[in-house]
């Protein structure tokens, strides 16, 4: 098939009904599946359907999207989502759009098609730029994979081909950050540290005036009203960040609650404050890489609670402190516990992700620690032009640009 064919026989659908929706949602099934990529671990699709509703999420309280599907001949090799993020350029003060949950064969002209339906989407509601992969924020899934290919993603981070970075730069964006994956090997170390964190664990703790807890399931609703202060004022100077609203943090919280063990979710309290958090997760992608459906029934269920006490690996998702308790050392105490707790309780290591390149206050002491580096994902970004670039098919033998 010649290239001129190829583009006549594309269409670029813009998603609106349930099954449409399901098609967009299943599309990485059938784009992985065809290409067998052993370390790709399918997502719940519940997940990814709740990452997208417009009703049910909180998300889309301050925020709104646009789904395009890439078809040819009617079979789809492509998909993207277009995000306007209110709460973003409000907390920032500038016009920024978003693309994400992309997912594209390799063929540069479905990814391009895709790329100018989303900035036409965003150039109509006056946005200058566009910026991804977000899915569908910072708060969440976020970046697209460009090393660490050999590795299989933890839970709930992204792992993709390494041709998509092609597809990127080619479509003309750029690289806007680099996220890092850190990993905590015990089993190669015997869990050892340097010296100085434990000194400065001890340290945190001396005085009596710092506190040190595990999180208390029985008082969930309560524990996460405490953390969501927590993760609004520790984040709120990182690049990209957005603070999330209390319905927002319960949701996500609520979705979090079974999948806690509590034995490595830690408070610090300061005079019986929480000033700091961390918390992680099983890597549950252990037992989800069994489950080829992405479905919970008839087997995700009883595979997750199969295998909730089995995994070997954690992931710590968030670890936030109070900027005004930041020379506490609370960061050291935390690390020197889930290292002791991961000993104890017979744990491989653990992977502290995602963390921005350039937060030395976090990769500088990661390093120190003797964690390595394991995966790398990128944002990229580009303008948006006045008009936008839409394409459109029809019977020319190149795509029509028009405003």
């Amino acid at each position: 098939m010649s290239p001129a064919h190829e583009l006549v026989n594309l269409q670029i659908l813009r998603v609106e009904s349930r099954r449409d929706v399901r098609r967009f949602v299943d599309f990485p099934w059938e784009l992985y599946d065809a290409q067998g990529h052993p370390n790709w671990v399918p997502p719940l699709r519940m997940a990814v359907h709740d990452a997208l509703d417009r009703r049910r999420n909180p998300f889309y309280l301050e925020a709104d999207r646009a789904l395009f599907l890439a078809l040819r001949d009617g079979v789809p090799v492509g998909r993207i989502a277009a995000i306007e993020n209110r709460a973003h350029n409000r907390f920032h003060g500038d016009r920024v759009g978003f693309w994400g949950f992309f997912e594209c064969i390799d063929d540069q002209a479905v990814a391009d098609a895709l790329f100018a339906e989303a900035e036409a989407w965003l150039a109509a509601r006056g946005l200058e730029g566009m910026r991804g992969p977000m899915n569908p924020s910072t708060n969440y899934e976020c970046g697209l994979l460009v090393e660490g290919f050999e590795n299989r993603p933890t839970f709930m981070t992204a792992w993709n081909p390494p041709y998509y970075d092609a597809l990127c730069t080619h479509g003309g964006l750029v690289k806007a950050k680099d996220l890092l994956a850190f990993w905590f090997d015990g089993e190669t170390t015997g869990y050892a540290l340097p010296d100085f964190v434990a000194r400065q664990a001890e340290r945190a703790l001396a005085g009596g005036r710092l506190t040190f807890r595990d999180m208390d399931p029985s008082r969930f609703d309560e524990e996460v009203a405490g953390l969501w202060t927590i993760y609004n004022d520790a984040w709120e100077r990182n690049w990209g960040f957005v603070p999330m609203t209390e319905p927002e943090f319960l949701h996500m919280a609520k979705d979090m609650k079974s999948l806690l063990d509590p034995r490595f979710a830690f408070v610090a309290e300061l005079a019986g404050e929480p000033v700091g958090f961390m918390l992680a997760l099983p890597d549950y992608n252990q037992v989800l890489v069994r489950n080829r459906s992405g479905r919970l029934l008839p087997f995700g269920v009883p595979l997750l609670l199969w295998g909730k006490r089995r995994i070997r690996d954690m992931r710590v998702m968030a670890l936030g402190v109070r900027t005004a308790a930041r020379s506490r050392s609370i960061l050291a105490l935390f690390t020197h516990e889930i290292m002791r707790r991961g000993q104890k309780y017979g744990k491989n290591g653990a992977e502290a992700s995602w963390l921005l390149e350039d937060n030395q206050l976090i990769v500088k002491p990661m390093r120190a620690m003797g964690a390595r580096e394991r995966m790398r994902w990128r944002v990229y970004e580009r303008a948006v032009s006045a008009v936008g670039g839409r394409y459109i098919a029809s019977s020319a033998p190149t795509p029509s640009i028009v405003p």
